[in-house]
């Protein structure tokens, strides 16, 4: 484990828990059909896989589906309109932020979520002191294609290799590990329906605060 020269971070369920919105998006839908709410505890795993995931998870819509991508644009839509109506920060993620800075180690995020997203986002978290924010559709790949790890590694003017990736997906570390960089799974995020153990992440992690820890030790041994 080399001392990171950066470190960068997805955004919804690893910086933020985002899934009160997105679900309440999807309930919005559902009661505009006359159908009753899924449970939030239902959603919450799928907030990390995007429109794609919740709305396979509140209506059973794939893809492939024909109607499928209406409804995209008919949650994303929905969701802009309350994009952080009961969004915060997870605990001790400013705390994670503030000690990063004290040791004046540059971080930013890279997430798949659209940049009218990310934008509107970001600065109501608070975390407009990121030193890039690199969003789904900055580069022509999103995650678990690394271009935009090395895109945010390009912005900062620091190798890939010399970087840490915190995700919890399964597609941030895949997109890490071919970016070079070192993985960091965040077992306190969303995760999906598998359990991090299994995605080959160099590390995982279950508080942010044990990520400040490692960091520390390093910078300070």
């Amino acid at each position: 484990m080399q001392i990171p020269k950066a470190i960068l971070f997805d955004l919804d369920g690893t910086l933020a828990d985002t899934a009160p919105d997105l679900a309440a998006a999807i309930n919005v839908m559902r009661r505009n059909r006359d159908l009753p709410p899924t449970p939030y505890e239902h959603l919450r795993p799928y907030a990390s896989a995007g429109a794609r995931g919740l709305i396979g998870a509140g209506f059973n819509i794939r893809p492939e589906d024909p109607e499928y991508e209406a409804m995209r644009i008919e949650f994303l839509n929905h969701y802009a309109s309350a994009i952080a109506d009961q969004s915060t920060l997870f605990d001790d993620v400013p705390h994670l932020l503030n000690g990063l800075d004290a040791l004046q180690l540059p971080w930013g995020i890279v997430t798949n979520k659209a940049m009218r997203f990310t934008d509107a986002l970001v600065p109501l978290l608070d975390l407009k002191q990121a030193r890039c924010i690199i969003s789904g559709d900055t580069t022509p790949h999103s995650k678990p294609h690394p271009a935009p790890l090395f895109e945010a590694a390009k912005q900062l003017a620091i190798a890939a290799e010399h970087c840490w990736y915190v995700g919890d997906d399964l597609r941030d570390i895949q997109a890490a590990k071919a970016a070079g960089m070192y993985s960091i799974a965040a077992a306190w995020g969303y995760c999906g329906a598998t359990e991090p153990t299994h995605w080959n992440a160099d590390l995982v992690l279950y508080s942010p605060l044990e990520l400040l820890e490692i960091v520390r030790s390093k910078h300070l041994a």
